[in-house]
């Protein structure tokens, strides 16, 4: 049972789009993750997504529409719903999903993190 401070978590990487595990909850992850610019559309066929604005404002396109989240903000992507995550600037997230979460879920590409790195 251990304090954990979001801050420091976040200056341990400078990088984008590569989420490391922050902790753990019953078989969810919590991910600490930087994102700029355009992510890919995507979805998920089992899991429910959290993204948990710590820093920052994220764009999440739906096909039907936007939703702007702001820090202290978060959304729940729905099983199944296409989206894709969009930072006009720098953000800092914390996502809680199940572990078996592909990041880019039904899409493999160069940004897919098929192993995750523990902070």
């Amino acid at each position: 049972m251990n304090v954990v401070n979001l801050k420091d978590k976040f200056s341990a990487f400078s990088d984008y789009w590569n989420p490391r595990i922050i902790g753990e909850v019953n078989d969810c992850y919590l991910k600490a993750v930087k994102f700029t610019g355009d992510f890919v559309w995507h979805h998920h066929e089992k899991e429910d997504e959290l993204f948990l604005v710590v820093k920052g404002t994220l764009r999440m396109k739906f096909r039907e529409r936007d939703a702007l989240v702001r820090e202290g903000e978060f959304i729940i992507v729905p099983r199944g719903v296409e989206h894709c995550p969009v930072a006009d600037e720098e953000v800092h997230l914390v996502l809680i999903e199940p572990k078996s979460t592909l990041n880019t879920g039904n899409i493999v590409n160069e940004r897919t993190v098929p192993q995750l790195q523990r902070l």
